[in-house]
């Protein structure tokens, strides 16, 4: 059984994984991409009983009628994703808040429906190890 561990931006919330991934899918939706502000978002999902905090509590957000959004109320990081009416006893955790995001790799893209276009290519932009060389 694997353990991974992770949190929030500031640090202000820690959490530790318990167990096996279900599944990892890169999602693509609307209402995922606003509440991070990225054009996708990697969710990792659990059973319910396998995150423990570790530090701190998360705020909840009611982002649909059955939906929660659980984030840090300092830094903003959103952290884990409940809804008990789509996926009862199941917990989906925000992949880029591991300590180690390479540790459980993505197995899908999910609600590709709602993609942004320019996504479908984004592999083929040019890409800099860090900046682009300054004109």
């Amino acid at each position: 059984m694997s353990t991974i561990t992770g949190g929030c931006h500031c640090g202000a919330i820690r959490y530790e994984v318990e167990g096996e991934a279900i599944v990892h899918a890169l999602c693509h939706c609307r209402d995922c991409r606003l509440h991070a502000g990225a054009p996708v978002v990697g969710w990792t999902m659990y059973a319910d009983g396998a995150v423990k905090l570790t530090r701190g509590e998360p705020r909840i957000y009611s982002s649909s009628e059955h939906g929660r959004r659980h984030f840090c109320g300092d830094c903003g990081t959103g952290l884990f994703y409940v809804n008990a009416s789509l996926m009862p006893g199941v917990i989906d955790i925000q992949s880029a808040t591991y300590d180690d995001p390479e540790a459980v790799p993505p197995t899908m893209q999910i609600q590709v429906a709602e993609r942004l276009r320019w996504m479908e290519h984004a592999h083929k932009l040019p890409a800099f190890e860090r900046f682009p060389p300054q004109p």
